[in-house]
């Protein structure tokens, strides 16, 4: 038996892995024993790893479309083939419509630092990733107060004596270190708050629960500051000292009482004014959860804000038990791995499409894009024609809302070319598929998992690709190569790539060889609190009033708009994800397909009886956008305003035949709303109608 140190790719979470390998065949995967936090553990997604392997619904080669789009039609080719087909492809629409014209959308990952230089290379400034249909808002709340993106920050779960989570699911969307981070602390006595509109496994864990109505998160938010600046319950010292704006909150958050925050969210006061109290009694150890995919509401932005100004009013900046920034290499006086964006490329002049970066759209992140934006300017050439797609390990079509919007844009390019290891609904319009490797055939990029404690983690193939598959890195470089700029790729193997990112590191491979991981830390670096806080805002303080924000006509402080409750009849659609699949990605990979082989329509026992709906019951759900079916789950442990259910299902591809047509796809129902200072889709923004099917 051999043993093969990776990480893992199921989800985005890439926990270290052990692979147990044998006769070039995958026999076990479990968490790396070596790493603190993980040791050993694995969830059902990662243990699955192995059923896709082996799975027989996988691309298995290049693959060239030959009917209409959609259609399943498609030819066999060599790599040759396929990759000079893109080229020359991407050569004619960049001489007719200029690079501006080809776009690229990517889930971030650990070559993300190829793509960017790919774009950046051929002159195009149409580099997206799904960061703005996952947290995008979130990502513009932190720049907009810290100057860092939310990715740098992070949360010590372990210590903190109280966690308020809003919604942030952990015990069925696994973060596997932090699930079992938190699990110890409660064992330890450290206290739970969980508020949702929807009972959810984290729910019955937490030593106090509140059904929240739908939408109106931020008005409890505002009644908790109002609570803690009027009875002084902030730390003082911290907000005197790293805090710009906190007369101009104090000013703002006086007319939103717990009072008030009863009649909009369903809490009552004494509930509000307790949780307030509660929390500021163990600061600055506490945490109120900022969250993690924070694409629910047109005001996104502003609620993200208001956790992030809860937790500085805790003072837990850098302190045990609260927030911190993440540290890396340089942190640890270590040199950086190398990134081929690093080096001196073409300046892109440029405007992006989607605005964002120009006063058209200035506050969301560039570096990032606004992805639900690209199927609209694709129909609309407006400002100017997007030709070509390239989409490596993202599904558009499932991710941004509006399925029949997406299919009509998409449908509509001249060429649209998907890296990914399976049909998703995107690949099945595109004109070529070239097929990518999976985790455990391929090495990647070495991750920089950066923390209080940095390391380095290495993904190593652990057997040989079961079909004519190829590393996405490797994909990019031949491309590179074909359309002349293969120079800005100084790599022409595994090896190649790794030698680039440690040179001048002191580092060598064979260092990753015992463990997996090299640590760059012995012990937790934390920021000295008096004078040491390092925010990258103009200020150098945590900015309630933004200098982001300002300079761009944008209010620091909106006045709350009501939320006006669904019309009778009708339900907020709610989406989430449960412990069995990542997104739209593990769906039809068998064994987790067992667990969780279609989605349920949650809906209120007291609403579905006036609908005549009953448990188990085929149910049709409609909105603006579409009409799907879906199976009820009746049940009390949701609120009577919303109706839920599990993202990803409603699959169309009919050649992966466990998921085809089995539930609901929620972004056939979800219009496509954008908070247009935070840069999230609003998900949970759509109405929608529920009739029982006889």
């Amino acid at each position: 038996m051999q043993y093969v140190y990776s990480i893992c790719l199921m989800c985005t979470v890439r926990c270290p892995i052990k692979v147990m390998v044998k006769n070039d065949d995958v026999k076990l995967i479990e968490g790396n024993p070596h790493v603190a936090g993980i040791e050993g553990s694995i969830c059902p997604k990662g243990a699955a790893g192995v059923n896709l392997l082996n799975d027989d619904q996988r691309v298995k080669s290049p693959l060239i479309r030959t009917g209409p789009r959609g259609a399943g039609q498609w030819r066999e080719a060599t790599w040759e083939e396929a990759l000079d087909y893109v080229a020359e492809k991407l050569k004619e629409i960049k001489e007719k419509h200029g690079p501006r014209s080809i776009a690229l959308t990517e889930r971030a990952h650990l070559n993300s630092h190829i793509s960017k230089t790919f774009m950046k290379a051929i002159g195009s400034p149409n580099y997206f990733t799904h960061d703005s249909c996952c947290k995008g808002s979130l990502n513009t709340a932190f720049r907009s107060m810290t100057g860092y993106a939310d990715g740098n920050a992070g949360l010590d779960i372990a210590k903190a004596k109280h966690v308020i989570l809003y919604g942030r699911n952990y015990f069925e969307s696994i973060e596997l270190k932090v699930v079992k981070q938190l699990t110890q602390a409660l064992d330890n006595g450290t206290k739970l708050t969980y508020i949702d509109p929807r009972i959810t496994v984290t729910a019955t864990k937490a030593h106090k629960y509140h059904m929240i109505r739908p939408g109106t998160d931020l008005a409890l938010n505002y009644a908790l500051m109002h609570v803690i600046i009027r009875e002084g319950l902030y730390d003082k010292e911290f907000v005197n000292r790293w805090v710009l704006g906190f007369k101009a909150l104090q000013s703002f958050i006086e007319p939103y009482t717990p009072k008030w925050a009863e009649q909009e969210t369903g809490i009552s006061a004494k509930e509000i004014i307790s949780l307030a109290r509660e929390a500021s009694e163990v600061k600055p150890s506490v945490i109120f959860h900022y969250g993690y995919r924070s694409s629910h509401y047109t005001n996104e932005v502003y609620f993200r804000r208001s956790l992030i100004m809860l937790n500085a009013l805790m003072g837990n900046i850098e302190a045990p038990g609260g927030l911190f920034f993440k540290k890396g290499a340089k942190d640890a006086g270590k040199k950086a791995l190398g990134k081929l964006v690093d080096q001196e490329l073409p300046k892109v002049t440029e405007e992006r499409c989607d605005g964002v970066g120009t006063p058209r759209f200035p506050t969301a992140d560039p570096a990032h894009g606004v992805v639900q934006l690209l199927p609209n300017v694709i129909l609309s050439e407006d400002p100017y024609p997007i030709k070509a797609v390239l989409v490596w390990r993202h599904d558009p079509m499932l991710s941004i809302p509006d399925y029949e919007n997406n299919k009509q844009a998409f449908s509509k390019l001249d060429l649209l070319v998907a890296i990914d290891i399976h049909f998703s609904e995107t690949a099945w319009l595109a004109d070529v598929i070239l097929p990518e490797s999976i985790y455990l055939e391929r090495g990647d990029s070495i991750q920089e998992a950066n923390g209080l404690k940095p390391s380095l983690v290495l993904r190593k193939p652990a057997v040989t690709p079961r079909y004519d598959t190829r590393p996405g890195w490797e994909i990019m470089k031949e491309l590179a190569d074909r359309l002349n700029i293969g120079n800005y790729f100084p790599y022409n193997s595994l090896e190649d790539l790794w030698a680039y990112q440690l040179e001048g590191t002191g580092i060598s491979i064979e260092d990753f060889e015992a463990k997996g991981v090299v640590s760059l830390s012995k012990d937790p670096i934390y920021w000295e609190r008096q004078e040491g806080l390092k925010f990258k805002t103009p200020s150098g303080k945590i900015e309630f009033v933004s200098s982001l924000f300002e300079k761009n006509g944008v209010s620091s402080f909106p006045a709350y708009v009501p939320v006006a409750p669904p019309e009778e009849g009708s339900f907020r659609l709610m989406i989430g994800r449960g412990i069995a699949h990542t997104h739209v990605s593990t769906q039809n990979i068998p064994l987790l397909n067992e667990l969780v082989s279609e989605n349920l329509l949650w809906i209120n026992t007291r609403e579905a009886e006036k609908l005549g709906v009953k448990n188990g019951q085929m149910v049709e759900v409609s909105s603006s956008r579409g009409t799907d079916t879906i199976r009820a789950f009746v049940t009390d442990l949701i609120h009577p305003h919303a109706v839920f259910m599990l993202h990803g299902f409603g699959r169309r591809v009919p050649v992966l035949t466990r998921c085809h047509n089995k539930g609901a796809c929620d972004t056939l129902l979800e219009e496509n709303i954008t908070d247009m200072v935070g840069g999230s889709p609003a998900l949970q923004h759509v109405h929608v109608k529920v009739r029982p099917i006889s």
